[in-house]
């Protein structure tokens, strides 16, 4: 078998408070902005906002599904959660160190970088 993933969603309650907490985090503008949703590119991997109310779904939050978001230096990774409410405390994880953050709409998101030698 051949594949790979390029994109994941995460649902989001509150699509416009949930652009503004990504946009910053993300320091990029929001791709394709609908009512629905839209995403953002991160080196080829489009991570979307779906705002599933629009369309009458009904969703269970849970921790079944984690995105992992990986960073080139421990400094930048600090400096971008350190406003953060942190659900998993920055750990050193075989060869990373790993910690995880609660979004703005109460999605869990794992961020990581390579432990330097």
């Amino acid at each position: 078998m051949t594949c790979h993933i390029d994109s994941l969603y995460i649902i989001v309650d509150d699509l416009e408070r949930a652009i503004a907490f990504y946009e910053d985090f993300f320091e990029q503008k929001i791709l394709n902005k609908s009512e629905l949703g839209g995403y953002f590119d991160i080196n080829g991997f489009r991570f979307h906002l779906f705002a599933y109310k629009k369309v009458s779904e009904s969703h269970t939050y849970g921790s079944n599904c984690l995105p992992s978001i990986c960073f080139a230096s421990l400094e930048e990774m600090k400096r971008k959660i350190s406003d953060k409410e942190i659900c998993f405390p920055l750990t050193k994880i075989s060869k990373n160190w790993v910690a995880e953050f609660v979004d703005s709409e109460g999605n869990h998101i794992e961020v990581y970088t390579p432990v330097k030698k």
